[in-house]
């Protein structure tokens, strides 16, 4: 009693299929892809100087200056009690710090006297470990350039590197 069914019955019947859902699951895939993506820039992308090949053997460069060190000694409470710049010493105050400016200047020059070398001078900080910040400050600025008279900046020495930290007595 049920229906029966003629093999050819549906075969000239064509099953319309809806293509709306498919490409609205398209549409949300890409949106959802495009609001979740991240540009991220390169990483390691730093302007480091590398050296193109081996220092060559023979004679060092005659305007190759030997690196300065800058030892800042603190007293108690951190404290500023010594500057030693080599073999020279100066006092804590702002004539010493004046004086450190002058003596590296004359050593080195600024950049607009002829012949200057600051680009390859380089200053090392050996710091007590108690030295208050702002001394340390000071002394980078006394070595780095100073405002000129006519409100310039006249560099000295771009490089500066700090030795390891001395342990408290």
């Amino acid at each position: 009693m049920g229906m029966k069914r003629s093999a050819n019955a549906g075969a000239d019947e064509k099953v319309p299929i809806d293509m709306t859902p498919m490409i609205d699951i398209v549409f949300q895939l890409l949106t959802f892809f495009v609001m979740t993506l991240k540009m991220v820039e390169a990483e390691g992308d730093f302007n480091i100087k590398m050296p193109l090949a081996a220092p060559r053997a023979g004679m060092p460069d005659d305007k190759q200056l030997p690196p300065f060190k800058l030892r800042l000694q603190a007293g108690a409470g951190g404290g500023l009690t010594e500057i030693k710049l080599n073999n020279n010493t100066f006092n804590p105050d702002n004539a010493g710090w004046k004086a450190l400016r002058d003596q590296i200047a004359s050593i080195v020059g600024d950049e607009r006297g002829p012949g200057s070398v600051q680009s390859t001078a380089e200053v090392e900080l050996d710091c007590d470990y108690e030295l208050q910040y702002e001394n340390v400050i000071r002394a980078i600025t006394a070595v780095s350039g100073y405002a000129g008279q006519d409100g310039s900046v006249v560099r000295l020495i771009e490089k500066i590197k700090f030795a390891p930290p001395r342990k408290p007595r």
